[in-house]
């Protein structure tokens, strides 16, 4: 026997068996294939655009959803290998969809509220029986990755591109318990999440989820053994650099400044490329700014460029005094002497007496000579 709940133009089809046999009651005997019911109960979807249509057949899926989540959650046993093609199924219908295009193209997330996804009420429980799937301990790697396989993660990462922040910090926890349980899926996660930050520097300039996906790789690079990998220092150079360019940078400007850091902390070397790349970034600022904006940050990056110069890294050094070869630079420096010079000189005077690369003693004394 069974009572159909119309769902649109479909048919939300539900044992009453099924329906009113809670997981937790259920004889062990029946546990699984309860759970496999309930599972596939759960596929069908609703038209939450219309909040008063459905209202009997929402409700059951939520109750169901519920039972789910509480049944993983803490019952053992229940993970049995037939199950898993069935809940990675029962996720995919429910999480994986087109993200509809922004309501306001001029989305300011900073400014603007964000648009909430109407079917918050069930997609939270999938997502919540996802992660305490993943976090089960009868949780097995070896049968999860027949049905989490690339095609599913490259799926997961384009939700991240969700306007919704409930929803990308659900997929931020979930896509970190994946990469941290499915190790043959660890350099496909890397090379898609690298995709995403290139198409969003050089092509679309909008991605909603790049704050959520440096935390991930935050801990990720975290974790990276020593010596650095060369794949890994080229991530630093082509990707977390350049990301710098981006217009939206203030909101995610923390999890990036993290992630360049945590580089920095694992080896030396890459602090040395990181200071050029500032420079080079900062000469370029220079090259634009109007006089009157050149005044107001005069005094904080001429100590720092003095820092720079001082350094025993030669290229660090050298690549700081290229400034005083730049014309425009320059013309501010000399209009502003009397505040740079106290900044500079002694360091200037210091280098060219005692660095001991010849390169830069010599550059030095070029901007002494200025």
């Amino acid at each position: 026997q069974g009572f159909n709940l119309t769902a649109g133009s479909r048919l939300f089809h539900c044992d009453e068996q099924v329906c009113r046999t809670n997981l937790t009651d259920a004889p062990v005997a029946e546990l699984h294939d309860l759970f496999c019911k309930k599972l596939q109960q759960c596929c069908m979807l609703f038209d939450f655009l219309d909040c008063v249509a459905d209202l009997k057949g929402k409700e059951i899926k939520r109750a169901a959803l519920n039972e789910l989540v509480e049944s993983v959650a803490t019952s053992r046993g229940v993970l049995i290998e037939p199950l898993y093609p069935e809940a990675i199924k029962m996720i995919s219908v429910n999480i994986f969809r087109t993200l509809p295009p922004s309501e306001n193209p001029e989305f300011d997330p900073e400014e603007d509220e964000p648009t909430l996804e109407a079917s918050w009420p069930h997609l939270q429980l999938v997502y919540e029986f996802f992660l305490r799937f993943l976090e089960s301990p009868d949780f097995q790697p070896s049968m999860a990755k027949r049905y989490v396989d690339q095609k599913f993660v490259l799926q997961l990462l384009e939700l991240f591109d969700s306007e919704d922040p409930r929803e990308r910090e659900y997929l931020k926890t979930i896509l970190h318990r994946v990469y941290g349980k499915l190790l043959g899926l660890r350099a496909y996660i890397r090379k898609q999440i690298n995709n995403i930050f290139l198409r969003f520097i050089y092509e679309t300039e909008h991605f909603n989820g790049v704050a959520e996906l440096l935390e991930i790789l935050g801990s990720i690079i975290n974790g990276f053994a020593l010596p650095l990998k060369a794949e890994h220092k080229q991530f630093l150079v082509r990707v977390l650099i350049p990301l710098h360019t981006a217009k939206s940078l203030s909101i995610f400007h923390a999890q990036l400044a993290y992630c360049v850091v945590q580089f920095m902390e694992k080896d030396a070397t890459v602090t040395e490329y990181v200071s050029v790349m500032f420079l080079g970034e900062i000469e370029e600022i220079l090259d634009v700014i109007e006089p009157s904006q050149f005044i107001r940050v005069q005094e904080p990056l001429f100590k720092q460029i003095a820092a720079c110069i001082s350094s025993p890294h030669f290229q660090v050094a050298e690549r700081a005094l290229y400034f005083w070869n730049n014309e425009y630079i320059l013309s501010l420096i000399e209009e502003n002497c009397q505040v740079i010079l106290p900044l500079v000189f002694a360091t200037l005077y210091r280098v060219s007496k005692e660095h001991w690369n010849q390169s830069v003693t010599h550059t030095t004394h070029h901007g002494l000579t200025y």
